[in-house]
């Protein structure tokens, strides 16, 4: 029996991910704030009674540590703990009323992934050399090369991607395998919003089919889709001043003063 514990569960990435793990019939503990759309979810899945949801924000760690350990205890063996909860909003650091922003989404994108793997490393420990556990952070091709409009975005995916690279080297040899996957641009709610052209948009049911498969795998690091890996290359291949010459200009995503 595969368990799965997924944080931003209720929509989106996280909610599909859902579906195909319980499709395959993993067991499933879900986390995110709305009691109501985790429910709705955990009955549209197969082996609805089997799964457990926990309404919690991610940002409480205290909170969030007693579902882990709820779902632990109900479950026994975990084998894949996913950090997806994350927020995507435009930050401009000239407005003073954005450091709060900036403060919200590396506490959701960077911290809560580190509380989220946190309560179930040393337990995994234990059985991890024989049991398959994997540890998946969800990065952003944002991470890789600064965004104009998305500074808190940018960083905050940058930091859960080196981060996620600490601790696969930290935990090598462990037997928990540590996955990072950097999603290019997928069609979610988080997505539909954006003001400007967003090449190769993946549907997110073809997202998720391939985030299993590199779960599955034990991949240390993956972009999704494969094209904007290519494109992620290059651009972290670009000297700065033609990165600059060609982003200065490129339209951004509203900041929360502005949506």
């Amino acid at each position: 029996m595969t368990t799965v514990f997924i944080t931003g569960a209720s929509s989106g990435i996280g909610a599909e991910l859902a579906r195909r793990y319980a499709e395959q019939g993993a067991v499933l503990g879900l986390v995110a704030r709305r009691q109501d759309v985790l429910e709705q979810l955990r009955q549209s899945l197969p082996g609805a009674d089997q799964h457990y949801i926990y309404a919690v924000d991610v940002t409480d760690h205290n909170a969030l540590a007693s579902a882990a350990n709820d779902f632990i205890r109900k479950v026994g063996r975990v084998n894949v703990v996913i950090a997806n909860a994350g927020v995507s909003v435009g930050t401009l650091t000239e407005h003073a009323e954005d450091i709060p922003v900036f403060a919200r989404v590396i506490e959701t994108n960077l911290i809560a992934t580190v509380a989220t793997f946190s309560p179930f490393i040393q337990v995994m420990q234990a059985y991890a050399k024989e049991y398959p556990c994997r540890l998946v952070g969800i990065g952003s091709v944002a991470g890789i090369r600064g965004l104009p409009g998305a500074e808190a975005y940018s960083a905050s995916k940058a930091a859960v991607i080196s981060y996620c690279e600490s601790l696969r080297v930290e935990l090598r040899g462990s037997g928990i395998q540590v996955v990072t996957i950097a999603p290019g641009y997928i069609d979610t709610p988080m997505t539909r919003d954006n003001p400007y052209p967003m090449p190769f948009l993946m549907p997110v049911k073809a997202f998720s089919v391939a985030a299993l498969a590199a779960i599955g795998r034990g991949d240390s690091y993956r972009v999704i889709p494969w094209q904007m890996g290519v494109v992620a290359k290059i651009l972290r291949l670009l000297p700065n001043f033609l990165y600059d010459a060609v982003f200065a200009k490129a339209r951004r995503k509203p900041r929360a003063s502005e949506t």
